[in-house]
């Protein structure tokens, strides 16, 4: 049974791979206590030089599906169409410097839903065009120090904007925090994906919090 993708999923959206964890809780663990505090969707990004690889990466990919299951909520794997595949993904993020969407979207077919992440008006009157891509991510909002590999940084008045052009649904990323997050809203989009704000947050459960209720309904 397919999960169907819904803008609500993008209120309160985790991303992490283990080089995300900065202290020795598993990333189960940590996933476990997001999903708990009310976290609305998950992506699996195992990225950087000290990321799982191979039958190590598919094992823990396949165990916080199952965690997110558990808790009805949708499972992504950030540009990886084997993995996603293998470990029955209920969603797949591709990046623009990754496999082009189109082809990702060929390849899953109808098995999951497909976001995309555009940065500039141009890549979203793109993204307009194209059928299969649920959502867009959009970013980086503020400057972050999670991926080494950021592009620059759009501000709040671009996200506004990219939102405008987007027939989608746009999911901010990038740099946000518990203090800077109210500043969202506005922009229109349906929500906030992080990596650290939760990754390394003091308190998951406050933070979850704080990311859900600016953007209730």
């Amino acid at each position: 049974m397919e999960m169907k993708f819904e803008t609500a999923m993008l209120r309160s959206y985790f991303i992490a791979g283990t080089q995300d964890i900065k202290d020795e809780r598993p990333l189960e663990e940590v996933l476990k206590q997001a999903l708990e505090a009310g976290i609305t969707a998950f992506q699996y990004r195992e990225k950087g030089p000290t990321s799982l690889t191979g039958s190590q990466k598919l094992e823990l990919g396949q165990r916080l599906k199952v965690l997110c299951a558990d808790y009805q909520i949708p499972f992504i794997v950030d540009d990886d169409v084997d993995l996603a595949i293998k470990t029955r993904a209920d969603g797949i993020h591709v990046g623009q410097k990754d496999e082009r969407v189109t082809s990702v979207i060929d390849q899953v077919g109808n098995q999951m839903f497909v976001g995309l992440s555009c940065d500039t008006p141009d890549q979203i009157q793109v993204a307009n065009q194209i059928a299969g891509i649920s959502y867009i991510g959009s970013g980086p909002v503020f400057p972050t120090g999670s991926k080494a590999d950021a592009d620059p940084v759009i501000g709040v008045d671009g996200l506004a904007q990219l939102v405008k052009v987007s027939k989608l649904p746009v999911v901010a990323i990038g740099g946000i925090t518990e203090d800077n997050i109210t500043e969202l809203p506005k922009t229109g989009v349906a929500g906030t994906s992080v990596i650290s704000m939760i990754a390394q947050s003091d308190d998951i459960f406050r933070t979850v919090k704080t990311m859900n209720q600016t953007f209730s309904d």
